[in-house]
């Protein structure tokens, strides 16, 4: 009995990492007949798990959609990847710390002691850096309901805060009308989350942070994909200057007009750098840091020209770093 509930086990694991096997290479992977492998089929759709047979000359099987959760069948090396990711994973999302916590618990009470002892080696605090200026938690719900529209292709009607506003309302000068929009990718850069959509009211695509967004009920409403701004969304977001990001609070914070196209300032500035489009060869960019002269030196490894630069504490460092570096060099 232990060894066909292993073989079961074993069967389960395998028939969830791929999407297609033949029953000739699920033997052998057993080591058993191809008769024995079609008795541990039926005992696991007996026990609720929905094994799809496959047509074809070889026949074959799949692990279908529905019915019960596998188990959880992990290696000595997934388990501490799991454990170290669980440990170090961003807080994105509001209250999966707790859950995070919650997941590391169960995981480490059903493991053997060898690998739990190997674990609890690897307690973990993790540091934010300096330079991480991700965006506020994002609600839960708010994601769920911003990523089953994307699923599901039908149409997202949300209210939009604009920066520094709270919970939209029509008094508040932050609060915009509500928007309906096509959406078409949810993606996370830098600790933000993004929503890429098409808005047919100005026939325009856009990006929004999902941490402004205060979703209405699911509209049902279907509509057709369109093909994105550019095939990489990704590098679409990660382009797009008007893309609602705010300064980080550095206790420096300046300004100045950089001969460069926001397309590629946005895609290397700094988080918690603010990209405006000026023309298309030049861009307002606005960084902090926690001195002025840091501020001074990001800008150089753009290696463009500057002008217009605020404030004056900002111009000086420039200057005392200019003369530090023609003493290093002379």
């Amino acid at each position: 009995m232990a060894t066909t509930s292993s073989r079961l086990l074993r069967l389960l694991s395998l028939l969830g990492a791929r999407s297609n096997w033949s029953g000739r290479d699920l033997a052998g992977r057993l080591g058993i007949s191809t008769r024995t492998l079609r008795r541990d089929v039926e005992s696991l759709r007996e026990l609720g798990y929905p094994v799809q047979a496959l047509m074809g000359p070889d026949g074959g099987y799949r692990l279908g959609t529905g019915g019960r959760l596998p188990p959880l069948l992990l290696d000595d090396e997934q388990a501490v990847a799991v454990a170290v990711a669980l440990q170090t994973a961003p807080a994105s999302v509001a209250g999966l710390d707790d859950a995070a916590a919650r997941a590391l618990t169960s995981i480490r009470q059903v493991m053997p002691a060898h690998l739990r002892a190997e674990v609890d080696a690897m307690h973990l605090t993790a540091i934010r850096n300096f330079w991480e200026f991700p965006a506020p938690p994002v609600d839960p719900g708010t994601l769920k309901a911003v990523g089953s529209a994307v699923r599901n292709g039908h149409l997202l009607r949300f209210d939009y805060r604009t920066p520094g506003s709270h919970r939209p309302d029509p008094g508040d000068p932050g609060f915009t009308p509500p928007l309906r929009v096509e959406p078409h990718h949810l993606l996370m850069w830098a600790g933000r989350w993004y929503l890429v959509a098409y808005t047919p009211a100005t026939d325009a695509w856009g990006v929004y942070r999902v941490d402004r967004i205060h979703a209405y009920a699911p509209t049902g409403t279907p509509f057709r994909r369109r093909e994105p701004p550019e095939p990489n969304v990704a590098h679409y977001v990660m382009t797009s200057h008007d893309r609602g990001d705010t300064p980080a609070p550095w206790p420096c914070l300046g300004t100045v007009l950089m001969e460069l196209p926001a397309d590629v300032v946005a895609r290397w500035a700094p988080g918690g750098s603010v990209i405006e489009y000026v023309t298309p060869t030049r861009t307002r960019i606005t960084l902090g840091a926690w001195s002025w002269a840091g501020i001074a030196g990001l800008l150089a490894t753009f290696d463009a020209d500057i002008t217009a630069i605020e404030p004056d504490e900002l111009k000086d460092a420039c200057r005392t770093l200019a003369r530090r570096y023609r003493r290093a060099a002379g």
